[in-house]
């Protein structure tokens, strides 16, 4: 999330050492159930907020990939002429291009340099960005432009992990503390969701039906969604 070509080369390293894109397919049990959690918690804060149409809102992603989590509000309602996806890595953002509509905007490149209108974007959502942020600055300085993006009223849909892994120095996990820090304005709802991924899969190699009871435990969940809201 920088001009700087090290940084987006460095970015684009840390990506292609990542496991293959099976480990995230919807096929496998622990993924589907871990977005069926996640899906349903969102749909909760939409409602908490009240927000129960979505055609007239307008909605941006930074770090939208192939533009899945772009699919999924399109089938909430949210209208494409009024949603933006920026990504960063070119293979991502010409898959986004291929599966979502022509009439959904998207923007390659440096999020912090996008050329949004300042209180435009009711939803500003992020979906595992911040914790492959190394840099503690660029981290504050992606925060503040997201909260220059919300209009009155609208925001930041936060969906990231909170806790390190030690085998992967490429991830930092973002504490709920910090991303309060993030956004010392905001008023915030956290809801603590996914089961611990490795904990995950090893227990859905045993029985998928395992997934539920382990992840009825809170303790045992590593991500948070949160609704971090910019007053009116």
């Amino acid at each position: 999330m920088s001009d700087s070509p090290d940084d987006r080369t460095a970015m684009a390293a840390r990506y292609a050492r990542r496991v293959a894109p099976e480990r995230y397919s919807l096929l496998q049990p622990d993924v589907w159930q871990s977005v069926q959690q996640r899906q349903r918690a969102m749909l909760a804060l939409f409602v908490r907020a009240g927000w129960t149409s979505f055609a007239d809102k307008r909605v941006l992603e930074v770090g939208c990939g192939s533009g899945g989590n772009l699919l999924e509000l399109l089938r909430l309602g949210f209208a494409p002429e009024h949603m933006i996806g920026i990504e960063l890595l070119t293979e991502r953002f010409a898959q986004a291009r291929h599966t979502l509509p022509a009439a959904l905007c998207l923007i390659e490149g440096d999020a912090i340099a996008a050329p949004i209108e300042l209180g435009s974007q009711h939803l500003v959502l992020q979906s595992t960005v911040f914790s492959s942020l190394l840099d503690a600055a660029t981290r504050q300085a992606l925060a503040r432009a997201m909260w220059r993006w919300l209009a009155p009223g609208g925001a930041v849909l936060w969906y990231d992990f909170t806790v390190d892994n030690p085998r992967n120095p490429d991830v930092r996990g973002v504490p709920v503390a910090e991303v309060r820090g993030l956004f010392p304005q905001a008023r915030i709802v956290v809801r603590r969701v996914t089961l611990a991924p490795p904990l995950a899969r090893g227990v859905c190699r045993v029985h998928p039906r395992l997934y539920p009871l382990l992840n009825a435990v809170p303790m045992l969940r590593t991500h948070v969604l949160a609704w971090i809201e910019k007053q009116a």
